[in-house]
């Protein structure tokens, strides 16, 4: 079954590398940027883990090559540069 659904373009803020990471990702599983982070959410809404194992060490892998080094904690720290 196939659900309809009505998408909006957003002017979301995230922080560079975490975006890079979920760019790569995407690409990494043939996606768009913005279905992975529809699928992330509505997984994460349901308390269910939304990549494999194995999609998870190719995470591990991006994260080291754009030297992305936060966690989950850190997004209750974010405190952004004012310019």
């Amino acid at each position: 079954m196939t659900s309809k659904i009505e998408r909006t373009q957003t002017g979301l803020r995230i922080e560079k590398r975490l975006l890079k990471v979920l760019k790569a990702t995407a690409e990494h599983l043939d996606m768009t940027l913005g279905d992975l982070v529809e699928g992330i959410a509505l997984h994460s809404f349901e308390n269910k883990p939304p990549f494999s194992p194995e999609t998870i060490e190719k995470i591990k892998q991006l994260k080291s090559v754009y030297d992305l080094d936060l966690c989950a904690q850190d997004s209750h720290t974010f405190k952004e540069d004012e310019e």
